[in-house]
């Protein structure tokens, strides 16, 4: 079963899947441009005992107990020449399910993502957070690599990594790069960032956010004079400022405010889009720069509104909206009108916007 896995894996990839989703009793179905289909109709249906045997081989030892007790498991698999796949097992009514995230062995640059430039200021600053947010699927594990990838190749120094799982897999450059994963080489993300900060780092990067742990032990890394680069699940940028927050107590939002806001330097939220000839994915962002007014938005609640305005008035500073970076998306030919307007975060007044009404 591992050969026929692998198969599955290597023509899902030349299909131009983004996922491989593996259940009993359907042929493989993946996802193309956003949409699932079958990967052939050709495929038999798998069968309890096929992915049974094909977990038996695959998944570590460590992780086999786990699986036995019904619990999900998230691992990686990497196939020669192909690539690399996030992989999560779990049971759906009592059966064995696989979904399959491809993971490209090629790390792309910002520029090469289509990704705003702004972005290489941001991924080389010496101190401070980066959240990195979108929902699932929207590129965030991508970007976070791009940025990585833009201090690997233009500064030195020691970037430490925290995931589960590794995923994408960074070569030494310019820079020293040391890969932990939760349940190898660290316990969990929080404890797996305190005890980076005895490993010399320059640069952390935190594979996502969870809990009030993690949370306060990025900001602090980061006052303490360490870039730090998270991601979380969040819709956009001021979503994820009250995610930040939502993470602790409302007796300690004073104190909070006061460590998030002089420690953040930006929040790059994103949705992915389809192309509008090729039917690719591109990626549409949301980027909130931490300029003087914004750190006093943060700090005063009562003002806490006024950051739409700092976003939407920020051009000068690398900032910009969902809604403005689609327009900028539109005018370049990239997505077409529909789509502009299907993704908007405001429909009405992005197409007033469209028509000339300001």
């Amino acid at each position: 079963m591992v050969a026929r896995f692998e198969e599955i894996l290597r023509r899902a990839v030349q299909h131009g899947a983004s996922d491989i989703h593996l259940k009993t009793g359907l042929p493989p179905i993946v996802r193309i441009k956003d949409v699932l289909q079958l990967l052939s109709k050709k495929d038999a249906a798998l069968t309890p005992a096929e992915l049974s045997n094909l977990a038996k081989n695959i998944v570590p030892p460590r992780f086999q107990d786990q699986l036995a007790q019904g619990k999900e498991v998230d691992m990686a698999y990497s196939l020669s020449g192909v690539g690399r796949f996030r992989l999560n097992l779990f049971r759906h009514r009592g059966q064995l399910g696989i979904i399959c995230r491809f993971i490209p062995f090629d790390i792309r640059s910002i520029e090469e993502l289509g990704l705003p430039s702004v972005l290489s200021q941001i991924a080389t600053r010496p101190r401070g957070l980066v959240l990195v947010t979108g929902p699932a699927g929207s590129g965030k594990t991508t970007t976070l690599a791009a940025l990585l990838n833009e201090w690997n190749t233009t500064k030195g120094g020691h970037i430490v990594t925290i995931e589960d799982p590794v995923e994408c897999l960074i070569r030494d450059r310019r820079a020293v790069i040391t890969q932990r994963e939760i349940g190898i080489d660290t316990e969990d993300f929080a404890s797996g960032l305190r005890n980076s900060l005895r490993q010399d780092p320059d640069v952390i990067m935190i594979g996502e956010t969870r809990d009030r742990e993690t949370a306060w032990a990025a900001m602090t890394a980061a006052e303490t004079g360490h870039l730090v680069l998270t991601t979380l699940h969040t819709r956009d940028a001021i979503d994820s400022v009250n995610r930040m927050l939502g993470f602790f107590e409302p007796e300690t939002h004073s104190q909070v405010r006061s460590l998030f806001s002089s420690v953040l330097v930006a929040v790059v939220s994103q949705r992915l889009v389809p192309h509008a000839e090729s039917g690719k994915l591109v990626a549409a962002a949301e980027i909130l720069v931490n300029t003087p007014r914004v750190r006093d938005c943060l700090l005063d609640p009562s003002r806490h509104a006024e950051i739409q305005e700092c976003l939407q008035e920020g051009e000068n500073y690398g900032m910009r909206t969902f809604d403005q970076d689609l327009m900028r998306l539109l005018s370049e030919g990239q997505i077409s009108r529909e789509t502009a307007l299907q993704f908007a975060s405001g429909a009405s007044d992005f197409e007033l916007r469209l028509r000339g009404v300001t």
